[in-house]
């Protein structure tokens, strides 16, 4: 993993080592504040200067994202040329900062152009949003949700920046979850996925242990499917447990994680006893991985109830 990276790890309120900074990209993209104005040559503290809108590489990510988060919220959009929701979402993003004028920064991040920047922030699908406060992300979404969602999301996180930077300058991690960033920031799955469970052992309620181990154990799985494998059986079968379970991880790891609830959904519907649990239980598995705050979580979760009861 390149040092330009700045250590960014885990979702969740997870350091991100600052390290030595790196040339600053040339400007160009419009949504630069003026003068003497919010986030100009005269602005105040917390509101940043120069603009407000800018793209993000492995190369730049230290000085215009972990620095610039210790003096104002910057917000990740993770993104791809070839991405429909992608195109939905980012005029949104990009609108909403210009609106807020300097309060925090749109970082934008093609997945193509830089794919260790999105397997070090445990990217799954895209568009993926994340906030980064004090050298911490804080918090973050997945999909082309609605804009009053975003800023609603967006309000909350500017509610709630004093307290996030204080609690970032001084929590340090258990070590064994600074055992398993250590590892995911490596790409060490195993490695991640073993530190991840010796937390457990000792808090079983974790959330960022869980919510971990399920996202490692996402990736491992998809890093091994067969896709001319899937074809097969799903052409002979189209509701084949196994191919089923497979199909639904790729489709959130391609960032339609609506869809992927909705086919386990029926496919519960439609099996009984130990295939059922199966995919209850694999079902359950993706809600942990993309933790309540993906959208579509609660409506799957609601969907699976009607399902079983």
């Amino acid at each position: 993993m390149p040092e330009s990276l700045g250590g960014l790890r885990l979702a969740g309120a997870v350091p991100l080592d600052p390290k030595p900074a790196a040339p600053p990209p040339p400007a160009g993209r419009p949504g630069t504040p003026p003068a003497g104005g919010p986030g100009g040559s005269g602005g105040q503290p917390g509101v940043a200067t120069g603009p407000v809108v800018i793209d993000v590489t492995e190369a730049t990510f230290t000085t215009e994202v972990v620095d610039r988060s210790m003096e104002v919220p910057v917000v990740l959009d993770f993104w791809a040329e070839w991405c429909g929701p992608c195109k939905q979402l980012s005029p949104v993003l990009e609108r909403l900062a210009v609106a807020d004028g300097g309060q925090w920064i749109l970082a934008k991040i093609d997945v193509d152009a830089n794919p260790g920047l999105a397997q070090a922030a445990q990217v799954q699908g895209i568009p993926a949003v994340k906030a980064v406060v004090g050298g911490r992300i804080v918090g973050e979404f997945t999909g082309a949700v609605p804009e009053r969602e975003v800023r609603s999301w967006l309000d909350q996180l500017l509610s709630a920046v004093g307290d996030l930077g204080g609690a970032a300058a001084g929590a340090e991690p258990p070590p064994h979850l600074a055992a398993a960033q250590e590892a995911m920031a490596q790409g060490d799955l195993d490695s991640a996925a073993e530190a991840f469970r010796a937390q457990l052992a000792e808090s079983p309620a974790d959330p960022e242990a869980t919510i971990g181990l399920a996202r490692v154990e996402l990736l491992r799985r998809v890093g091994g499917y067969d896709t001319a494998w899937l074809r097969e059986r799903l052409a002979a079968d189209p509701y084949d447990v196994e191919a089923g379970l497979a199909v639904a991880d790729l489709t959130v790891a391609q960032g339609d994680p609506a869809t992927a609830f909705g086919r386990l959904v029926e496919l519960i519907r439609r099996t009984s006893g130990d295939d059922r649990e199966k995919v209850r239980a694999h079902l359950v598995g993706l809600f942990q991985a993309l933790g309540d705050d993906e959208p579509a979580v609660a409506p799957a979760r609601r969907a699976l109830a009607a399902a079983l009861f």
